[in-house]
């Protein structure tokens, strides 16, 4: 199955590369070969994902991995975890598709590890790409345990994050660990657009603020009625019993 570097190979590689051509010729090779590759996308979030899975499915099986220990406080993490969930039973109902669902342990002291010495970075810095490299290096990990095709991420749907430094992140790990990355810049096309309107139609929760408490201070974000919040919705909210056919943390 293609790989980036034979798509790189005919494209001048001086200039920015654009991804989201990166993507499109690897996807027409799939089509060519009469293929669908598996594909285990990373995903920060239900949200992002919406308009990602919309673009995905068309050309690949694709499972959904919820893997954010950046994510701060717990209640929240599980909240996030839940409308990621909510999305896929909705998308999977109303589009006829079979997309997957797989999350890891909730480890926040991974990410804290991650980015230790760089908590005072700004928005979009070092931490941030030391927050990308844990996630998709994960990602990678569990792909190949699995036997997927490629992995790739939903990070570049959003128009707050650079998706030159996300590839760059991804590109280094199939460099470091021949595990096969799926580059893309989903923010094309509209695609940041269409993940607000999805989010509407499947009546989706939109946090605001990226996940991680250092984003939320820089932000002005009070953590305290948030925590709260995500805490009463998870007192009446049960994954297992409203999506019971998606599979479970403790079946990874």
């Amino acid at each position: 199955m293609i790989d980036f570097h034979e798509v790189l190979a005919h494209m001048n590689t001086n200039q920015r590369i654009n991804y989201d051509k990166v993507f499109q010729q690897m996807e027409k090779s799939w089509q060519q070969e009469g293929v669908r590759p598996r594909i285990l996308l990373h995903s920060c979030c239900g949200p992002c994902s919406s308009a990602v899975l919309e673009r995905l499915v068309k050309t690949a099986d694709v499972t959904v991995y919820y893997m954010n220990p950046n994510i701060h406080p717990e209640a929240e993490y599980r909240r996030r975890e839940y409308v990621q969930q909510k999305l896929i039973h909705k998308f999977n109902a109303a589009r006829g598709t079979d997309v997957h669902f797989l999350a890891a342990p909730y480890d926040p002291s991974s990410y804290f590890e991650a980015v230790k010495g760089q908590e005072n970075e700004p928005e979009g810095g070092a931490r941030c790409r030391s927050c990308f490299h844990l996630r998709m290096l994960a990602t990678a990990r569990k792909m190949k345990e699995l036997g997927f095709d490629y992995f790739a991420t939903t990070l570049t749907v959003s128009s707050y994050k650079n998706s030159q430094v996300i590839n760059a992140v991804g590109m280094d790990i199939e460099e470091e660990t021949r595990i096969a990355y799926l580059p893309s810049d989903f923010k094309k096309h509209n695609g940041y657009l269409r993940s607000t309107e999805l989010s509407d139609e499947f009546e989706l929760y939109r946090q605001h603020y990226c996940g991680c408490i250092f984003g939320a201070r820089d932000q002005g974000i009070d953590l305290t009625p948030v925590n709260e919040e995500a805490r009463q919705f998870m007192e009446t909210h049960d994954a297992s019993r409203d999506f019971p056919e998606l599979r479970k943390p403790d079946e990874l």
